[in-house]
């Protein structure tokens, strides 16, 4: 059984990306149970089961048969390295495009369970929502509920985005492609070089670099961007992008360009729910002119008000259906920082006496280039259960620990003087009630 991919999706195909979820767990656990969650959620997504074919001049979802579907796999070590190995761990060319691990500790008390996604058949809110998928089975089996979950309704084959896209003039789609090109070629964004040398660059790996704020911290952050007006991916997008001019020499402006996702889901025909696994995202990119004494905020209103004039208008649909033509073009896509950004997403819910510590989504690829010599700086947003969090992804054989680190400190200390710049809201503890979680 077979499902042809569409000219957007095939884009995914070289690309050897995909979405690495995972859950730091504390308490007891069933393996039993969590195996078949699994695959009673891979049964009702056959995307997951399946591996990339040829398919005439472009490719196709192929179903695996059961011997060659994806299980849970589990075995005991230390949490860091199990999540630092699965990481650099590609999901096999001619494989399934999901893979399932936990990693427990010698005294059993103590799990890491790391999902993995091929984004051909994956986008962020998808694996956020199959991550907590998955759980919402193993909570439901654990405590013997009888009632069916929520992928029992989910249909099997997802129709690609390139299908449900809302009709538009193609000659304004022809007009809008002209337009990107000519405005990619006036205005190049900068890239940040990297800093390893091919001499040190001998066993390149992925590692992560994260920034994380607490509860306060991130709703101090919150509180500074309505008072300036912009959403708090805007105040982040305008931290990376100051950051990254420091990273360049010279005292003048540079044109640096940053790179924005943007959820299709709600304007599809029809909307297609979160838990369909199909990549239903496209991008936003704008260059603007960054000097080593730019005001963050400045930057911030500059970049939210050009993201939001895009999403108001039919720009998104009009990106998507560019989208093959970025092979040919690759400067339609190319900016200094790429910022993704998944907003508030819920963490999974577990049966008593199982805890989630810590939850991260954090993309990875299989290519990375080295040779070229720079390259934009990714940093992966999301706040799980009120507590932002940034990840920043990176090669090693391109950039080095110290840079990223480095890099990872002056977007915190741009963000914690926007936090900073309100005053902190007393919580529930501090007035004597019960501890809360902001909204």
């Amino acid at each position: 059984m077979r499902r042809a991919l569409c000219p957007v999706e095939t884009l995914y195909v070289g690309q050897r990306s995909r979405a690495v979820l995972s859950c730091t767990l504390r308490g007891r656990l069933d393996i039993e149970t969590l195996s078949a969650a699994f695959d009673a959620v891979t049964e009702a997504h056959p995307a997951l089961r399946t591996r990339i074919v040829p398919d005439g001049e472009g490719f196709a979802l192929d179903l695996l048969d059961e011997a060659g579907r994806p299980r849970l796999s589990t075995r005991t070590g230390a949490a860091e390295d199990a999540y630092a190995t699965e990481l650099n761990r590609p999901l096999p060319v001619g494989g399934p495009l999901s893979r399932a691990v936990l990693v427990s500790a010698p005294e059993g008390d103590g799990h890491l369970f790391v999902l993995s996604v091929d984004h051909t058949v994956v986008d962020g809110h998808s694996g956020i929502a199959l991550h907590n998928e998955i759980w919402d089975r193993y909570r439901a089996l654990a405590e013997g509920e009888k009632r069916p979950g929520a992928a029992d309704s989910t249909p099997g084959w997802a129709v690609p985005v390139s299908e449900l896209l809302p009709a538009v003039d193609e000659a304004a789609t022809a007009a809008y492609l002209e337009l990107r090109a000519a405005e990619a070629r006036r205005h190049p964004a900068e890239l940040v070089a990297y800093d390893v040398t091919e001499a040190s660059a001998v066993d390149g790996r992925i590692e992560v670099c994260r920034l994380t704020l607490d509860e306060e911290r991130t709703g101090r952050l919150r509180r500074s961007a309505r008072t300036a007006g912009v959403s708090v991916h805007a105040l982040v997008a305008a931290a990376l992008l100051t950051t990254a001019r420091r990273c360049l020499p010279g005292d003048g402006p540079r044109t640096l360009g940053c790179l924005s996702p943007v959820d299709l889901r709600s304007r599809l025909s029809p909307p297609v729910p979160a838990l369909v696994m199909v990549p239903a995202v496209t991008t936003h990119l704008q260059t603007l002119d960054v000097a080593p004494e730019s005001d963050p905020v400045e930057l911030a209103r500059t970049v939210h008000a050009r993201l939001r004039d895009f999403v108001a208008g039919d720009g998104p649909c009009h990106e998507m259906r560019i989208t093959p033509e970025i092979p040919r073009n690759p400067t339609l896509q190319l900016a200094t920082v790429i910022a993704t950004n998944m907003g508030v997403a819920p963490g999974p819910r577990l049966p008593k006496g199982l805890e989630a510590t810590d939850v991260r989504l954090v993309p990875a690829r299989e290519q990375y280039f080295p040779a070229a010599g720079r390259s934009p700086v990714m940093a992966c947003v999301v706040a799980f259960e009120g507590r932002l969090a940034i990840e920043f992804p990176y090669f090693t054989a391109c950039f080095s620990p110290a840079f990223v680190r480095a890099f990872r400190d002056g977007v915190r200390a741009v963000l914690d003087a926007c936090a900073d710049a309100v005053e902190p809201v007393p919580t529930a503890a501090d007035r004597g009630g019960s501890p809360h979680r902001p909204l």
